[in-house]
């Protein structure tokens, strides 16, 4: 598009493959390039920013889809860095200055962790030679990829409800006194539902217990 000089700019470009890092070396698709150069225009022109995301980079992006033409980029980050982020989303608007680089966009961080799976017990399976971390669980890492969605929002309490299908619902109570966090619950229930595959409503109770 006409204006935006980084698109031929080789310091930007340059500057953009610095800001993404991905497992195993593979080429990040053309979102993740987006997101990389939207980290790294924050860097160069944001004097908020700029010192706190010289260090920091992302390990994937992905689009999602909120209905009625609404969409979310989650970016992924290394969990280590995962707390300078948050420090960034709580005191410098950093998920806001992104979503003003993806045209209003939602926008959410969260750290990118790998499932491991339960170790068997089978006699001549493949067993995993150590003990699978518990933060490394299915449950540990949906409910941190929860955590991450909702942040800097409290999650007070939850409660899971089966349907009479034999589904289940999570529900999250969170914090009364959190700004903007209303308009997002729905897009919060989509995105969590996109990659986790669980339902997920969130909840603002009046009284807590």
């Amino acid at each position: 598009r006409a204006g935006r000089s980084f698109t031929f700019d080789p310091a930007m470009s340059f500057g953009r493959t610095t800001k993404i890092k991905k497992a195993k070396n593979a080429q990040p698709d053309a979102l993740e390039e987006s997101a990389a150069q939207a980290l790294y225009e924050l860097q160069v022109n944001s004097d908020k920013l700029k010192a706190s995301l010289k260090d920091l980079y992302i390990t994937a992006a992905k689009e999602i889809d909120l209905g009625e033409g609404k969409k979310a980029v989650v970016v992924f980050v290394p969990v280590p860095q995962l707390p300078q982020y948050q420090k960034l989303i709580r005191e410098k608007g950093l998920v806001e200055e992104l979503e003003k680089k993806f045209s209003g966009k939602s926008v959410v961080i969260i750290a990118e962790r790998r499932i491991i799976r339960k170790e068997s017990r089978k006699k001549g399976s493949r067993a995993l030679k150590q003990l699978r971390p518990r933060s490394r669980t299915l449950t540990s890492v949906h409910n941190a990829v929860l955590e991450d969605l909702v942040f800097p929002t409290e999650i007070v309490g939850k409660r899971l409800r089966y349907k009479t299908d034999g589904s289940r619902l999570l529900k999250v109570h969170l914090q009364q006194d959190s700004k903007g966090v209303a308009d997002k619950v729905d897009s919060f229930s989509k995105i969590y539902k996109s990659l986790t595959s669980k339902d997920v409503a969130f909840e603002f109770p009046t009284t807590l217990a």
